[in-house]
């Protein structure tokens, strides 16, 4: 596999900036897993001198961003070429005040990645959660130090969707009830959260319980509601489903909460398409069963 990587400065200033974090606690599945990493200028630089994944023969440079590596990124998530110059995903490790997440490039990114139904990683939260995943569908063995991103029963689940991808949240919900329903607290913005309380209604949830907590909706708040949740790290994780193809009167609201997931990198994690969400819920019945077994 191969995935675009780029980390704003402030995330590889210092060796315990967000980018080191990350290899040092998943270097050894990013080797077993062969991952090709396809890094924007600055970023691989820091890496080779920082003495980490030496000898990784997957670590790739690409130009530095102010000399088009992060459009070269955005162009192979497309796909260029054939499998030569595609990427399968991107971690960026956002720096929320930095100008440069809000550059053209940085939006059109996370953006390809939402519509090819690949994954946008932008916190280490995340992208440890995820490499540990493809290590579970690889068929190695459960990584202990991940154990604590599969802690669902202490976890708050932030379940979001934007109007024309409701219909799929509701299906991937009641497809993945039982997993779902693992998670301590689940919440969600207005309409979306009566139609997922309504499911689990049907399902044999006490009617008498919400089976997610609803906020306000998104244009009246929510999103700002549950980003504050984040902040205080009181939810864990959040399934967005996002609909790329349509601009929104909140659109700040939405920010808000990519923002504030991005400012607690190392606490949560944010799955950002169907595809995605898909395989992630694949790969915690498969070590759920390893665990078991």
């Amino acid at each position: 596999m191969r995935l675009g990587l780029a980390a704003n400065r402030l995330h590889h200033a210092n060796e315990e900036a967000a980018l080191f974090r990350l290899l040092r606690a998943s270097g050894q599945g990013i080797r077993e897993l062969g991952l090709e990493l396809h890094a924007v200028g600055r970023t691989h630089d820091a890496i080779a001198a920082a003495g980490m994944l030496a000898g990784h023969p997957g670590l790739k440079r690409y130009p530095y961003g102010r000399e088009g590596g992060l459009m070269k990124l955005v162009a192979e998530i497309v796909g260029m070429e054939g499998d030569a110059r595609t990427l399968d995903g991107a971690i960026y490790l956002i720096d929320p005040v930095d100008p440069s997440s809000v550059f053209p490039e940085a939006i059109a990114l996370k953006r390809q990645c939402v519509i090819h139904g690949k994954p946008f990683i932008s916190t280490v939260a995340s992208a440890r959660d995820w490499i540990e995943n493809e290590r579970i569908h690889a068929g190695l063995a459960p990584d202990p130090g991940a154990d604590r991103f599969h802690d669902f029963e202490s976890q708050t689940l932030a379940l979001i969707a934007h109007d024309a991808m409701k219909p799929q949240m509701l299906a991937f919900a009641a497809e993945n009830y039982d997993v779902l329903s693992r998670f301590a607290r689940r919440v969600a913005t207005g309409t979306t959260g009566q139609r997922l309380n309504e499911m689990a209604w049907s399902r044999g949830w006490p009617q008498d319980t919400p089976w997610v907590h609803r906020f306000l909706s998104g244009p009246m708040g929510g999103d700002a509601q549950i980003a504050d949740l984040v902040l205080e790290r009181r939810c864990q994780r959040a399934v967005f489903f996002e609909d790329p193809h349509v601009a929104r009167q909140h659109e700040a609201d939405i920010q808000l909460l990519e923002r504030a997931v991005t400012t607690v990198t190392d606490e949560a994690v944010c799955i950002t398409s169907p595809a995605v969400a898909a395989r992630w819920v694949a790969a915690v019945r498969m070590r759920q069963a390893l665990r078991a077994a």
